[in-house]
C-alpha cells in the first residue's frame, strides 16, 4: 500500500454497515503507515483527496460514523504527517474549515464532531503553530466561550486542551486583554464541578505561566488559595495536575529577575524580551528570586496547618510538595536540604495542628518520612548529598537532645522520630557508613535511647540497628556500651536517689540492646558469643529479682528481662537448645493457670497493668523462639507451650469480664499504655503464637474455643469498646464511610491487606500502580486508612531479622487493638479450614449472624468494620484452604450447608458500593465454587444473572461483573465451560454501560475470563475486537466523557488500559495462530500501535506489554527498531511504572537477540540503562537487560564494555569522597595513577553527576566479573593469547589482554572504596585478572608473562585489605587472591614476591598462636572471624601445596613453614570432623584450635566455611602424605615431629589418634551423593578426589593399624567401595582404585579381622578377593551390559580405569603363588579378553591399556602351572585371531577398530611370553598372513601393520618362532614400500604415511640385528633397493622422504659398511645410480655446510 501511486479512496458503502467504524479505523492505520513511508512526491499527489477525505471524516459528513477518539487521533496525526512531509499551503484553509466546526455550536449538534476538530486543530497548531499564530486569537475566543457556554464536561475539557496546546507555539500573539481573560478565566476552571475542566484549566494555566519569570507573587498566592480549595473534592489524577500547577508556579518564585521592575510591567517586559533574555551572568547583580526558600515553601504550610483543612486537601498539600520539589530539580533540593528539612520539623511536624490526636501525627509522619526518604533521599540526593543529608540530620536535631546550654530548646519527639526514621533509611542506602557519617551518627543514637517519649527510643534503637547492620566494625563496642548503661540503670532503679525517668531509661536501653542483638545472626564475625550468653544472664538474673520489688520497678525489669530474652532467639537452635529447660520454667512461671483470685473483683488497676505486661512481654519472646527455632519444637514442647498459651488466653478472657469501663480510642500519645491496649496486645501475642505453633498440639476443643474467642474479637458487637452511648453518638453525627474515619481505630476494622494479583487491588482503582509509585500513590493510599502503623507499636518489631522491608505488619506494626483483630483474622483462617463439617458449618453461620446482629443496628460503623472484617476472614480462610488443605476443604467449606450459609453474606458484600468488599466477596465466590462443585457454579451464575437484569444499581452491577471473572478464573476454563457463552455475552454487555464503575469492572472480568477460558475463548475474538473498537470509540468510554457525575468518577476508573489489558489476553491466547487470520491480525497491530501512541501512561503501560507478546507470536508484523525507539523514550518517563514496563520490554528484545539491539540502540541506550540504575537502584530489571546484552556481546567486545566500566568506576563513590583518598597510596599505588584521577573526582564533587552511587559501582564490577569469566570461557583464545593473536593478524588494541592494566585500575579503586560489598568484588575482579592470564606471555618479551609487570599494581590493590577499616570477609578474599597470585607460577623466585608472599606468612604465623587472630592493623578479631580467617588462611596454603604438583618452585615457598601447615592443616580437619558430629562433650582446648566456650554457636557460623574449605585442606595432606611429609605424619600421629622426621613411624597395631577423624570425614563425604545441579556435581568430584587421594595414604599401617580390618569397619568400607564403582564416573574410579591398589599392598596378606591368609589360597572374606570385586566390576562395566549402564568418562580416564585394575590385578598376582596366580591372571585375561571382543564401544580403550596387559601377562609363571599358564596364551592369542577373522567381509570404524585393537593385543602376547612358552608354528604363520593382508588394506589398519611388524621383528631376538614369521613378512613390508613410492612423485604422501616408513625402517634395522656375515649381505640386498625406491636426487628441494631415506641408508653403510659395499655391487646399475647419487650429494651438502659454518665470526662476549 504504502508505494502505491495512490492510497485507495475511502468506500463509503463498506462505512454504513455495522462495521463502519472498524473499517475506517482500519482504511485510517493504512493512511497513517502510507504518509510516513511513501516518497514525499506520491505524499504531495494524492494530498487534495486526502485532506478532503480526513475533513469528511472530522466533520463526521453523512455516511461517515461520528469520529470518536480512536478516529480522530488518527485523523489528526494523518494532518500533521500530510502537511510535515506535503504542502502546507493548504493548511491554512484546513484551520478555517476546522475553526467552523469547532467554533459554531450550531455547525453540528454532535458535540462529539467539535471535540473532533479542537483536537485537530490542537495537534495541527502543536506541529506548526509558530508558522500560523494568526489563529491564536480566534482558538482563544473560541475556547474561553466553549468553556463557559458548554454544558458536556468533554467538550469543555478539549477545548481547554486545544487551547493548551496552540499556546505551546503561539502565546506570544495573544492580546494583553485576552491573556488576562484565559487566565480569569483558567483561575475560575479550577474551582469548576467538573473534575476534568479542573485539570485541563491547571494545564492552561502552566503553559501562561511559562517562561517562569512571567509568574508574580500574587498570582501564585491565589492560584495556591484556589488550588487547596479544589484538592478537597479531587481525584488522584486531578489531585496531580494541581499539585502540578502549584508546583510550578511556586516553583517560578525562585527563578532570578531584575528586581526594580514593577510588577504589570515586568511581565509585558518578559513577555516580549522572552526570545533575546540577557545571559544570567551579565546582570546576576541586579537578579534575585521573587521569594526566598523559607517562604515560597511556607505558601505550602500555612494552607497544609490551617484549622478546617479536610484530610483530603491535606494529603494532596502533600502532593504540591512532591510536585514542587520534582520541579526545583536534584541540585536545589540537594544544596537547600537543610532548609527543607527545617521547615518540614519546625513548620509541619511541630505544628500543634498536625499533634493534635494520634492519628494526625502519624499522618503527618508518614507523608513527611515519604517526602524525605522516597523522593529526596531515594531519588534526588547523590551519595554526597546523602551523607550531608545525615550530617544535617545529626547536628541539628539529634544532637541537641538534650538541650544543655541554657537558652537551647531541644526538639519535640516527633521531630526526633522523623529525623531518626530519615537516618535509619539514609544508613541503609549508604551501605557501609564513612567515617564523617559514624562520627555523626552513633553517640547521638546511643544517647537518644534514653529520651522520655516512647517513640524516640524505639525509633531510636531502629536507627541503631540499622547503623550496625551497615556498619558492623562497630557492633562489638556498642553493645558492649549499652550492656553496661544498662547495668548501671538496673541497679540505680530501686536507688531512691536515681533521677525519674531511670525507668524509661533502662527500657531503652534494653530496647536498643535487642536491636543489636537481632543483628548477630546476620553478623556473626563481628560479636563475640559471649555477649549472649551474658545477655541471658543479666536477664535470668532481672527476672528472679523482680519479685522481690514493687510493681513499678518489677514492670521495668520483667520487660527488659523479656525484650532481651526474645532477641537472643533469634540467635536459633544452637543457642536455645541449651538454654530451653531454663527458658520453658521461666514462661511457665510468667504464664500461670489462672487463680481463683484472677476472675475476684477488686484488684488494683496497677497490679492488673503489671500482670497483663508480664505476660505479654513472656509471649513476646515465645513468638521469637516459635519462629525461630523449629528444630526445637518437638511434640512435648509445643504442648507444653500450648498450655501456657491457654493460660494466658484464660487470664485474657478473666480479665475482660473484670474490667469493661475503658474505651479503647487512642486519642493523643498518653504516657503509659491503658489498660485495654494492654489486653489486646497480650490477646493478639496469644493468637500470634498459636498462628505459628500450628494445630498438631492442640485438642478439638481447644480449637473449637480459640475459633469462638477470635470471632468474638473480630466480629463481636462489643469489639471496639465502645459504649452504647458513645456508639449512638457516633451514628448521629452522621456515619459515611469506615475509610473516612481518621481516629487510629476505625471501629475495630483490620489492616489486612488482601489485595493480590487475583482481586486486582485493595482500592479498587489504578489496578497495578499501587506497588509502583510509592511517593506519588502514598497519598491516595492513607486516605483510605483508618488506622496507621508505627514501629513504637510493638517493640517487638525491633528483634526481627533485617532491616529492609519484609511484611510491613511486622515492620509497620498496627495499634494493639487493631493488631488484635488482625491477628484473629489469621488464626482463624488457619483453624478453620481444620474443622469437621459440622464446626465449620455452626462458626460459619455464627460469623454470617454476627454480620447481622442487631446490636450493630445502632453502630454503623461498627456495622461496615465487621463486614468488612468477615469478608477479609473468608477471604483468607479459603486462600489457605485452597493452597494447603485442598481436599479436607472440599468436604467442609465445600459442602452445601456451608456454602448456603455464606451465600446471603456474600451477595450482600457484593452489591455493597466498597471496593474493598466487592473483590473480597467476589473472590470468596471463585474460590468457593473452585471447591464445591458444579452446582454451586450454576446456582451463583444464575444469582448474578438474576441480579444484573433486575437490577440497575451501577455498585451491584459491577460486583456481579467482578464476580464473574473470579469465579471463570478460579474454577478454570474446562469446568466452568457451560457457562462461558452466557458469562461473555453478559460481560460484553455490561462493557458497553456508560457508567465508569460498571463498565471498569466488567471489562477488568472480560480480561480474567479470556486469560483463564484460553483457546475456547477463540470463537469470541471477533466478536470482542469489534467491541473493543466501538468502546474506543465511544464517548461515555472516554476519562473526561459522559455526564458531570461519570466524568468526576471516571479519572479513578479508566477504562483503556483495561481495553488494552484484553488485547493482551487475546494476543496471549491466540499465541502463534495471530499469524493465521489476517483480519484479526490486522486489527490487533493497528490497535495496539494506536494505544502505543496515546498520551496517557496507564495505557501505554498496557501497550508495551501487548507489544511484548507480539514480538514474541508475530514479530514480523512488529517495526522492531520503532519500538526499541518507542522504549528508549519511555526511560525518561518520570513514571516509574512506565520505566518499568519499557525495561521488562527491552529485556526481552535483548535476550532475543542482543547483537540486533546493539546495532539498534549502540553504546547509548546501555549508558541510558546504567544511568537509570544510578538514579533509581531499585529498579531490579535494569540488571537483567545489561547482564543479559553483557553475556550475549561481551566475548565479541569486551573492551567496548570495560570502557562502559571504567567510566562508572572511575566517576568515585561519595562515601569514598569523604575519605582521603590518597592515604591508602604507598610506593606500589602511585604506579596506578589512580591519585590523580581520585583528585580530579573530589574537586567537581560539586556537582551531582560526577558520582556513581556505590550500588551502580557494586554492578559495574559485578560486569566486569561476567566478562572476565565470559571470555575465559569461550574458545576465544586471542583475547588471552598475545602470541596467538599476532599470528593470526589480529588488531590488538580491543582484545582482553590489552585491558589488563584498566581492570587492575579498577579493581584498585574498588579495594580502596569504604563499601565492603565493592571491595569484596574488587577482589574477585583481581582474582579474575591473575586467572584468566597468568599464563599469558608479554607481547615485547615472549619468553617472559605479561602479568610479571603488573606485580606492583596488584600489590597495591591487596595492600588496603590489610588496613585497621577492614573486615574479616575482605582479608579473608584478600588472602586467597594472595595464594592464587603466589601459586599461579607469573613470579617464581620467592625473593620477588615481596608484600604479596609477606602477607601469606605473616598471616600464618598469626594462625600459629593459640590466641584470637590479629591481622595487620586491624586489632584483635572476635572468635568467630577469627575461626573463619584461620580456615581461609589454611585453605589458602593448601591450594599452594596443591598447585605444587605442577609449579615446582612452590615446594620452596612452602618448605619453611611445613611443620607449621601440618599440624595446622590436621587440627582444621579435626575441628571440621568435631564441628560435623555436632558432639556435646567439653572440648579440650589444648587440642581444639576453635575456643572452647564458642564451640557450640560458633559451629554454626563456621561450618560454612569449613564446608568450603575442607577438601581442599585434605588435598593438601593427601598430597603431603604421597610425598612421605614427615610433619604430616607427626600431626596425624599425634607425635613431636623431630621424633619422626628423619625415620619414617613404624607400622601400629592400633590406629593413630587421628586417624578416626580423618576417615571418618573421608567415609562421610565419600557416601553422600552430590544433589542434581551440575556445580554441586563438580563440586562433589572435586572432594572425591581430595578424599579418595587422603584415603589412599591413609591406608597405611603407620596410620591405621589394624582399623580397617575390623569386621564391621572392613565390610562397611568395601560396601562404600561397590557402591562408588556403581555409582561415579571413570575419573573418580582412577582414584578409587589407587585407593584398592594401596588397600591390597597393605594388606593383602590379610583378611577379615587382620588374621594372615596364606598366598595359595584366597577365600572371599580376604582383601584380595575383595580388591578384585572391585577391579572385575569396573572391566566388565566399561561397556553396556543389561545389569547395569556403562561407567561414563572420556577416553583418557577410562584407559587410566582399566590399567589400574590390570595393575591390581598384577598386584594380586605377584603376591600370591601356585593356582591361585594363575586364577587371578586368568581372569583378568579372559575380562580383557571380552574387551576386544567388544563392537558396542565407540572409542579405542585398548590401544592405551595394553601396557598394563603385558605387565599382566608378565608376571613370573611358577614351574608348577607352566602348563596352564601356556594354555591361557594359547586361549589368548586364538581368541584375538579369531576375532579378526570374523571382521573378514565388513567395513566401518567398529571393524577397523577391532581389527587394529586384536592385532596388537596379538602381537603385545607373542611379545611379552618367556621363549619357553610353545606356540603352535600354524598360529603365528596364520597371524602373518593376516598382517600381510592388513598391509595391503586402508591406511590406518596399515599404520597398525606396519607398527605390529616391525615389533614382531624387534622381539624376533630371542624366539626361533617369531624369526620365521619376519621372513614371511618381510615380502610384505617390500610391497608395502613399493606401493607408496609413486606417491612421492606427486606429492600425495601423508603425514601417516610417512610415519609408517619410519616404522618400517627400524623392522628393517630390527631384521638386520637377527642376521650375521653372508646373510647379511642377502638382507641388504633386499633393504637397499627397497628403499631406493624412496630416494628422489633430482628433486629440489629434497622432499623429507628422501632425506630420511638417504639418513637410513648412511645408517646401515655405517653399521655393516663391509656388507653394505657387496650388497650395492650387486645391485641393478640404475638403481645403484641413484643410491650413490643420493649417498653423494648428502655427503657434500654435510662437508659444505660444515665448512660454511667454519666462517670467520665476530663473537659478542659477555661482560
Amino acid at each position: 500500500m504504502a508505494t502505491e501511486a495512490t492510497v485507495e479512496p475511502i468506500d463509503e458503502t463498506q462505512l454504513a454497515g455495522d462495521n463502519g467504524e472498524i473499517y475506517l479505523f482500519q482504511w485510517l492505520s493504512l493512511l497513517q503507515k502510507h504518509l510516513k513511508e511513501a516518497t514525499t512526491d506520491l505524499v504531495k499527489a494524492s494530498q487534495a483527496s486526502v485532506e478532503e477525505t480526513l475533513l469528511r471524516i472530522i466533520c463526521g459528513s453523512n455516511g461517515y460514523p461520528l469520529p470518536g477518539r480512536g478516529i480522530r487521533n488518527l485523523s489528526a496525526r494523518c494532518f500533521v504527517l500530510q502537511y510535515s512531509r506535503g504542502e502546507t499551503k493548504t493548511l491554512f484553509d484546513t484551520f478555517r474549515a476546522l475553526l467552523k466546526i469547532a467554533g459554531d455550536p450550531k455547525a453540528s449538534d454532535k458535540d462529539v464532531v467539535r471535540i473532533a476538530a479542537c483536537w485537530t486543530i490542537g495537534e495541527l497548531m502543536a506541529a506548526f503553530g509558530s508558522q500560523f499564530m494568526s489563529f491564536m486569537v480566534e482558538i482563544a475566543t473560541i475556547s474561553l466561550k466553549t468553556f463557559r457556554s458548554s454544558s458536556s464536561p468533554q467538550m469543555r475539557f478539549h477545548a481547554l486542551t486545544m487551547l493548551r496546546k496552540s499556546l505551546e507555539n503561539a502565546k506570544k500573539a495573544l492580546t494583553d486583554t485576552l491573556t488576562k481573560d484565559i487566565i480569569k478565566n483558567m483561575k475560575n476552571g479550577i474551582g469548576d464541578k467538573a473534575l476534568p475542566v479542573q485539570r485541563a484549566a491547571a494545564r492552561v494555566l502552566i503553559t501562561m505561566f511559562s517562561p517562569e519569570e512571567s509568574v508574580s507573587l500574587s498570582d501564585a498566592e491565589s492560584i495556591i488559595t484556589l488550588c487547596t480549595k479544589a484538592l478537597d473534592n479531587g481525584d488522584q489524577i486531578t489531585r496531580q495536575a494541581l499539585a502540578y500547577l502549584v508546583g510550578h508556579v511556586l516553583a517560578a518564585t525562585q527563578v532570578a529577575r531584575v528586581v526594580p521592575a514593577p510588577e504589570q510591567q515586568k511581565v509585558k517586559k518578559d513577555v516580549e524580551n522572552a526570545d533575546a533574555s540577557t545571559p544570567a551572568y551579565v546582570v546576576s547583580e541586579h537578579l534575585k528570586p521573587l521569594l526566598a526558600p523559607g517562604d515560597m515553601l511556607s505558601q505550602l504550610s500555612s494552607h497544609f496547618n490551617k484549622a478546617n483543612l479536610s484530610r483530603r486537601a491535606r494529603a494532596g498539600m502533600f502532593d504540591c510538595y512532591f510536585a514542587l520539589l520534582t520541579k526545583l530539580g536534584a541540585e536545589f533540593v540537594e544544596s537547600n536540604y537543610a532548609l527543607i528539612v527545617g521547615h518540614l520539623m519546625l513548620e509541619v511536624v511541630s505544628h500543634p495542628k498536625n499533634s493534635a490526636t494520634r492519628y494526625d501525627r502519624l499522618f503527618t509522619r508518614k507523608i513527611v518520612c515519604a517526602l524525605l526518604r522516597d523522593l529526596i533521599a531515594v531519588r534526588m540526593l547523590s551519595e554526597q548529598g546523602q551523607i550531608g543529608a545525615l550530617q544535617e540530620l545529626s547536628s541539628s536535631y539529634l544532637r541537641r537532645w538534650p538541650a544543655l546550654m541554657p537558652g537551647q530548646v531541644a526538639p519535640s519527639s516527633d521531630v526526633l522520630t522523623v529525623a531518626l526514621m530519615e537516618t535509619a533509611e539514609l544508613l541503609q542506602m549508604l551501605g557501609n557508613a564513612p567515617p564523617v557519617v559514624q562520627d555523626a551518627v552513633a553517640e547521638p543514637l546511643l544517647t537518644l535511647l534514653s529520651h522520655p517519649s516512647h517513640s524516640v527510643r524505639v525509633n531510636a534503637s531502629w536507627a541503631l540497628k540499622c547503623f550496625c547492620s551497615s556498619t558492623p566494625l562497630r557492633l562489638p563496642k556498642t553493645i558492649l556500651s549499652i550492656m553496661e548503661s544498662l547495668h548501671r540503670d538496673i541497679e540505680s532503679l530501686q536507688s531512691p536517689a536515681a533521677p525519674s525517668d531511670i525507668d524509661r531509661r533502662a527500657l531503652g536501653r534494653a530496647y536498643g540492646l535487642a536491636a543489636l542483638v537481632s543483628i548477630i545472626p546476620e553478623r556473626p564475625l563481628y560479636v563475640s558469643f559471649d555477649v549472649a550468653t551474658n545477655v541471658l544472664d543479666m536477664a535470668t538474673q532481672l527476672l528472679k529479682r523482680a519479685v522481690e520489688h514493687d510493681v513499678r520497678i518489677a514492670g521495668v525489669e520483667v520487660e527488659v528481662a523479656w525484650i532481651l530474652i526474645a532477641s537472643l532467639m533469634l540467635l536459633g537452635p544452637n543457642f536455645v537448645r541449651s538454654h530451653l529447660s531454663q527458658l520453658l520454667v521461666l514462661w511457665r512461671n510468667a504464664l500461670p493457670k489462672t487463680s481463683n483470685k484472677d476472675s475476684s473483683p477488686g484488684r488494683p488497676a496497677s497490679e492488673w497493668e503489671f500482670l497483663l505486661h508480664v505476660r505479654e512481654s513472656a509471649l513476646g519472646a515465645i513468638l521469637c523462639f516459635l519462629l525461630h527455632n523449629s528444630p526445637l519444637i518437638t511434640l512435648d514442647v509445643a504442648r507444653r507451650v500450648s498450655s501456657m498459651l491457654n493460660n494466658a488466653l484464660a487470664f485474657t478472657n478473666a480479665f475482660t469480664s473484670q474490667i469493661a469501663e475503658e474505651p479503647i480510642l487512642p486519642s493523643t500519645e498518653a504516657k503509659r499504655p491503658t489498660l485495654r491496649t494492654r489486653e489486646c496486645l497480650l490477646r493478639c501475642r496469644v493468637y500470634q503464637c498459636f498462628t505459628v505453633l500450628g494445630t498438631s498440639s492442640l485438642t478439638e476443643s481447644a480449637q473449637s474455643s480459640l475459633l469462638q474467642s477470635t470471632l468474638t474479637v473480630f466480629a463481636g458487637p462489643d469489639g471496639d469498646g465502645m459504649s452504647a452511648i458513645q456508639a449512638s453518638i457516633a451514628s448521629s453525627s452522621g456515619f459515611t464511610s469506615i475509610w473516612q474515619t481518621a481516629d487510629g481505630f476505625g471501629y475495630g476494622v483490620t489492616t489486612i491487606d488482601i489485595a493480590d494479583d487475583a482481586t486486582e487491588c485493595l482500592l479498587g482503582t489504578q489496578t497495578a500502580r499501587l506497588t509502583n509509585e510509592e511517593v506519588e500513590e502514598l497519598t491516595t493510599l492513607l486516605l483510605r486508612k483508618p488506622v496507621l502503623g508505627a514501629r513504637e507499636h510493638d517493640t517487638l518489631s525491633l528483634c526481627l531479622p533485617g532491616t529492609l522491608g519484609g511484611d510491613s505488619l511486622w515492620f509497620d506494626p498496627p495499634p494493639s487493638p487493631t493488631a488484635a483483630v488482625n491477628a484473629a483474622i489469621e488464626l482463624f483462617a488457619r483453624l478453620l479450614p481444620l474443622q469437621d463439617l459440622a464446626t465449620t458449618t455452626r462458626l460459619v453461620t455464627q460469623l454470617t449472624e454476627l454480620v447481622k446482629s442487631p446490636k450493630l443496628d445502632k453502630n454503623a460503623g461498627r456495622k461496615a468494620a465487621v463486614l468488612v472484617n468477615a469478608a477479609v476472614a473468608t477471604v483468607q480462610t479459603l486462600r489457605h484452604a485452597t493452597s494447603t488443605h485442598y481436599r479436607q476443604a472440599r468436604e467442609t467449606l465445600g459442602h452445601l450447608q456451608v456454602t448456603t450459609a455464606l451465600a446471603g453474606f456474600l451477595k450482600d458484600a457484593l452489591v455493597d458500593g466498597d471496593p474493598l468488599l466487592r473483590g473480597a466477596s467476589s473472590e470468596v465466590i471463585g474460590r468457593l465454587a473452585n471447591i464445591s462443585g458444579t452446582t454451586f457454579l450454576t446456582n451463583q451464575a444464575k444469582v448474578l444473572v438474576d441480579h444484573i437484569v433486575s437490577n440497575r444499581d451501577p455498585q451491584g452491577r459491577a460486583g456481579c461483573a467482578l464476580a464473574f471473572g473470579e469465579l471463570y478464573s478460579h474454577v478454570g476454563g474446562l469446568a466452568a465451560a457451560p457457562i462461558l457463552k452466557t458469562t461473555v455475552n453478559i460481560l460484553m454487555s455490561l462493557s458497553n454501560d456508560p457508567h465508569p464503575l460498571v463498565h471498569y469492572w466488567s471489562l477488568t472480568a472480560l480480561a480474567k475470563v479470556i486469560n483463564a477460558a484460553s483457546l475456547a475463548f477463540t470463537p469470541f475474538v471477533p466478536s470482542t475486537l469489534g467491541m473493543l473498537v466501538k468502546i474506543y470509540m465511544a464517548e461515555a468510554h472516554e476519562t473526561e466523557g459522559g455526564t458531570l457525575n461519570n466524568a468526576n468518577i471516571s479519572g479513578d476508573l479508566q477504562a483503556f488500559p483495561i481495553v488494552c489489558r484484553i488485547i493482551d489476553a487475546i494476543i496471549t491466547i491466540l499465541g502463534p495462530d495471530v499469524e493465521e487470520s489476517s483480519r484479526t491480525r490486522t486489527l490487533v497491530l493497528d490497535l495496539v500501535r494506536e494505544f502505543s501512541s496515546e498520551e496517557d501512561e496507564d495505557i501505554l503501560v498496557e501497550a508495551i506489554k501487548c507489544t511484548q507478546h507480539l514480538l514474541m507470536f508475530a514479530s514480523t508484523h512488529v517495526d522492531i527498531p520503532d519500538a526499541v525507539v518507542r522504549f528508549r523514550s519511555h526511560l525518561a518517563s518520570n513514571r516509574r511504572q512506565l520505566k518499568l514496563a519499557a525495561i521488562d520490554a527491552l529485556y526481552q528484545l535483548v535476550q532475543k537477540d542482543a547483537l540486533v539491539m546493539s546495532r539498534l540502540g549502540g553504546d547509548g541506550l546501555v549508558e541510558d540503562l546504567f544511568a537509570m540504575l544510578d538514579g533509581d537502584p531499585g529498579i531490579q530489571g535494569v540488571r537483567s537487560v545489561i547482564k543479559s546484552w553483557l553475556s550475549q556481546t561481551a566475548v565479541h567486545n569486551p573492551s567496548a564494555w570495560i570502557d562502559l566500566c571504567l567510566r562508572i568506576m572511575l566517576r568515585t563513590n561519595a562515601p569514598q569522597k569523604t575519605v582521603d583518598a590518597a592515604s591508602n597510596l604507598d610506593d606500589e599505588g602511585q604506579s596506578l595513577n589512580v591519585s590523580a584521577t581520585i583528585g580530579n573526582v573530589a574537586q567537581e564533587g560539586s556537582s551531582p553527576a560526577s558520582t556513581s552511587r556505590w550500588r551502580t559501582q557494586l554492578f559495574a564490577l559485578e560486569c566486569l566479573h561476567e566478562i572476565c569469566t565470559a571470555v575465559a570461557k569461550s574458545a576465544r583464545k586471542e583475547h588471552t593469547d598475545v602470541l596467538f593473536a599476532k599470528n593470526r593478524g589480529l588488531p590488538i588494541h580491543g582484545l582482553l589482554f590489552s585491558r589488563i592494566p584498566d581492570l587492575i585500575k579498577m579493581a584498585f579503586t574498588a579495594s580502596a572504596a569504604y563499601v565492603t560489598e565493592i571491595r569484596l568484588e574488587g577482589l574477585v575482579v583481581l582474582c579474575d585478572v591473575i586467572q584468566v592470564f597468568s599464563k599469558t606471555p608479554d607481547p615485547d618479551y615472549p619468553e617472559a608473562l605479561l602479568l610479571e609487570q603488573h606485580q606492583a599494581p596488584i600489590t597495591a590493590a591487596l595492600t588496603p585489605a590489610f588496613s585497621s577499616d577492614s573486615t574479616p570477609e575482605i582479608l579473608s578474599a584478600a588472602i586467597d587472591a594472595c595464594a592464587l597470585f603466589v601459586g599461579c607460577g607469573v613470579v617464581k623466585d620467592t625473593a620477588r614476591m615481596g608484600r604479596i608472599l609477606k602477607q601469606l606468612t605473616s598471616a600464618l604465623t598469626e594462625v600459629n598462636g593459640n590466641s584470637n587472630l590479629k591481622m595487620g592493623t586491624l586489632g584483635e578479631l572476635s572468635p568467630n572471624a577469627s575461626g573463619m580467617l584461620r580456615v581461609s588462611i589454611l585453605a589458602a596454603w593448601a591450594r599452594l601445596e596443591i598447585a605444587s604438583t605442577e609449579q615446582t618452585y612452590l615446594l620452596e615457598v612452602i618448605k619453611p613453614y611445613r611443620e607449621i601447615l601440618a599440624s595446622q592443616w590436621v587440627a582444621c580437619l579435626r575441628d571440621y570432623a568435631t564441628i560435623r558430629a555436632d558432639s556435646e562433650f567439653v572440648y579440650d582446648s589444648s587440642v581444639l584450635s576453635l575456643d572452647p566456650s564458642f564451640a557450640n554457636l560458633g559451629k554454626v557460623v563456621l561450618l560454612p566455611y569449613y564446608c568450603d574449605t575442607w577438601a581442599t585442606i585434605l588435598q593438601a595432606v593427601a598430597n603431603a602424605m604421597d610425598r612421605a611429609d614427615g610433619f604430616v605424619a607427626a600431626a596425624i600421629l599425634g607425635q613431636d615431629p623431630n621424633s619422626t622426621i628423619n625415620g619414617t613411624p613404624a607400622a601400629r597395631s592400633d590406629p593413630a589418634p587421628l586417624f578416626y577423624v580423618i576417615f571418618g570425614l573421608v567415609y562421610e563425604a565419600l557416601a553422600t551423593a552430590p544433589s542434581q545441579p551440575t556445580d554441586a556435581v563438580h563440586l562433589h568430584s572435586n572432594v572425591a578426589t581430595a578424599s579418595l587421594g587422603a584415603l589412599k595414604s591413609l591406608i597405611d599401617p603407620r596410620y591405621s593399624g589394624k582399623a580397617l580390618l575390623e569386621p564391621a569397619i572392613f565390610r562397611e568400607f568395601f560396601n562404600l567401595c561397590h557402591r562408588i564403582v556403581m555409582m561415579e564416573n571413570a575419573a573418580t574410579l582412577v582414584h578409587l582404585l589407587a585407593v584398592v591398589r594401596a588397600f591390597c599392598k597393605h594388606f593383602g596378606h590379610l583378611g577379615i579381622e587382620g588374621v594372615a591368609v596364606p598366598n595359595e589360597v584366597l577365600p572371599t572374606n580376604s582383601v584380595r578377593a575383595q580388591c578384585l570385586k572391585i577391579c572385575a566390576y569396573v572391566i566388565r562395566h566399561v561397556r553396556h551390559s543389561q545389569e547395569a549402564p556403562a561407567i561414563t568418562g572420556s577416553i583418557q580416564e577410562l584407559a587410566k580405569m582399566i590399567s589400574g585394575a590390570l595393575s591390581s590385578f598384577e598386584l594380586v598376582a605377584t603376591t600370591t603363588v601356585g593356582n591361585i596366580r594363575e586364577d587371578i591372571r586368568g581372569i583378568g585375561c579372559v575380562l580383557y579378553a571380552e574387551l576386544l571382543k567388544d563392537e558396542t564401544l565407540d572409542m579405542d580403550i585398548i590401544t592405551p591399556t595394553l601396557p598394563a596387559f603385558k605387565a599382566l601377562l608378565s608376571v613370573e609363571a611358577k614351574e608348577s602351572t607352566r602348563d596352564r599358564y601356556d594354555q591361557l596364551i594359547h586361549g589368548l592369542v586364538s581368541s584375538c585371531l579369531l576375532n579378526i577373522d570374523d571382521m573378514r567381509g565388513r567395513e566401518g570404524s567398529v571393524c577397523t577398530r577391532k581389527v587394529n585393537t586384536n592385532m596388537l593385543a596379538t602381537v603385545v602376547i607373542l611379545t611379552s611370553i618367556p621363549p619357553r612358552v610353545k606356540i603352535a608354528s600354524g598360529v603365528v604363520e596364520h597371524l602373518a598372513h593376516l598382517i600381510c593382508q592388513k598391509l595391503e588394506e586402508s591406511d590406518d589398519v596399515r599404520m597398525i601393520a606396519v607398527h605390529c611388524t616391525k615389533t614382531l621383528m624387534v622381539a624376533a631376538t630371542g624366539s626361533d618362532l617369531l624369526r620365521g614369521c619376519s621372513r614371511q613378512l618381510l615380502p610384505a613390508l617390500v610391497q608395502y614400500v613399493a606401493r607408496l613410492s609413486p606417491r612421492v612423485d606427486d606429492g600425495s604422501l601423508s603425514e601417516q604415511q610417512r610415519a609408517a616408513i619410519e616404522e618400517v625402517y627400524k623392522a628393517f634395522a630390527a631384521l638386520l640385528s637377527l642376521v650375521t656375515g653372508e646373510n647379511r649381505t642377502r638382507m641388504l640386498c633386499v633393504v637397499l633397493p627397497t628403499i631406493t625406491l624412496l630416494l628422489r636426487p633430482s628433486l629440489l628441494p629434497a622432499p623429507s622422504v628422501h632425506s630420511s631415506a638417504v639418513s637410513q641408508l648412511l645408517t646401515l653403510a655405517a653399521s655393516s659398511p663391509t656388507s653394505f659395499k657387496e650388497a650395492a655391487a650387486q645391485l641393478d646399475p640404475k638403481v645403484r645410480e641413484v643410491l650413490e647419487l643420493s649417498i653423494r650429494k648428502a655427503v657434500e651438502g654435510t662437508q659444505a655446510t660444515a665448512q660454511s659454518t667454519a666462517k670467520p665470526q665476530i663473537s659478542l662476549r659477555s661482560f
